[in-house]
């Protein structure tokens, strides 16, 4: 009976650290906004993946292609101080992603949620993006107004269509983070040494300056190397066997000059080779002094040190078919409860895509079945039809 109450305690503790969850059964929590004119957006639904392990379990999607997406959720507001923060949830793309953004924001609570948009303040943005060849998993810490990217990008992993993939991010007081996607754990750093959100400990000293006699040529021309004798460099040559022509008229046409061809002796521009120098002293740089401007903060992890209080979807796609679930917001000081709070929602998700590969698995053969066959027969005449041709589209 003990171990049942310390696992029930356990059980209620990490419940208590959730702020805010939804399994998208329904999208009555979800205001949708409307800052972009009427014609450039399109609201969210609960729509069923295509490959959904039950058919009765919808997530929020994306139904219009081409379209600006604001859509948001407000919860008690929530001081992280203190605390560890976590941010969970799934994504879904049916279709192939070409130009388009999966990531939520968290921030403060909003006045008016109509008005959420890009504008709109918040604390970190997190989640697959991907245009052309521009592909990463955005996480962007506000710090004092100033939306801040990870200097190096975190790797894009939403490469599979109709495969959920399930995005964990924790943020812990003593500034560090980790960022674990699907079963992988793809950073664990610290928020000052890898986002831009501090002004450098150290600069260059102005007042230092490169001595007149320093030497930062690697490389230099070796002296004892001289031009051979028998060196050509002249590219043409007048053409020896040129005949005068009968008819030159020496008074009309001026003095007749052998036309130019290309020399066979020609062996190129000489240059001497070149040799290490000795007098080289290397790269030379300012000395750095303490900057100024510096000032530490042990807080970062509280990023524009407001209290959480909303939760948003802020998006542009060219192709729909995003579905995003199970996701949850949690802060805790006990970081392990927050973590097992955490790996709950991960067995449930590993459950369910295990299935959702199994019925992809199974759809498809059946494409593979198609027959010789089954292949229209092409009319003869085809080839003098005009073709009909795709619509320029505006690359918004």
């Amino acid at each position: 009976m003990k171990q049942v109450a310390a696992v029930t305690a356990l059980a209620s503790a990490a419940a208590a650290a959730v702020v805010f969850e939804d399994d998208f059964k329904d999208t009555s929590k979800w205001s949708h906004s409307s800052w972009k004119p009427e014609g450039e957006m399109a609201q969210m639904e609960a729509l069923v993946p295509k490959f959904a392990a039950d058919p009765s379990n919808t997530a929020m999607g994306t139904p219009a292609d081409a379209k600006f997406y604001a859509t948001s959720a407000t919860f008690t507001p929530v001081s992280t101080k203190g605390k560890s923060l976590l941010v969970q949830y799934e994504v879904t793309h049916d279709t192939e992603v070409d130009c388009g953004g999966s990531y939520l924001k968290v921030g403060p609570k909003m006045d008016d949620p109509k008005t959420f948009g890009d504008p709109t303040e918040y604390a970190l943005m997190f989640g697959p993006d991907k245009c052309g060849y521009t592909s990463r998993t955005h996480l962007i810490f506000n710090y004092k107004g100033k939306n801040v990217l990870k200097k190096v990008d975190l790797p894009f992993k939403q490469d599979q269509t109709g495969i959920s993939t399930l995005y964990r991010l924790i943020v812990h007081p003593d500034n560090k983070v980790y960022v674990k996607i699907n079963d992988e754990v793809v950073y664990e750093g610290e928020m000052e040494k890898d986002w831009e959100l501090l002004a450098a400990k150290e600069i260059d000293d102005p007042a230092d300056k490169k001595p007149e006699d320093w030497v930062d040529d690697a490389m230099i021309d070796d002296p004892e190397d001289k031009k051979p004798a028998d060196w050509v460099e002249e590219k043409e040559i007048a053409d020896a066997e040129a005949k005068k022509p009968d008819d030159w008229d020496t008074e009309e046409d001026g003095a007749y000059e052998a036309p130019m061809k290309a020399n066979p002796a020609y062996k190129g521009e000489w240059s001497p080779k070149r040799i290490d120098n000795p007098a080289y002293k290397g790269v030379w740089a300012p000395k750095k002094i303490a900057n100024p401007e510096y000032a530490e903060d042990s807080e970062l992890y509280l990023m524009n040190k407001k209290d959480l209080g909303f939760v948003g979807f802020d998006l542009w796609q060219v192709k729909s078919g995003s579905k995003f679930d199970n996701l949850i917001i949690a802060a805790d000081a006990d970081k392990d409860a927050l973590v097992k709070e955490a790996d709950l929602k991960f067995d449930a998700w590993k459950a369910s895509k295990d299935k959702q590969e199994e019925k992809k698995k199974a759809a498809e053969p059946a494409k593979e079945e198609k027959k010789e066959d089954d292949v229209p027969e092409v009319d003869e005449d085809d080839d003098e039809k005009p073709k009909a041709t795709e619509e320029d589209t505006e690359d918004l």
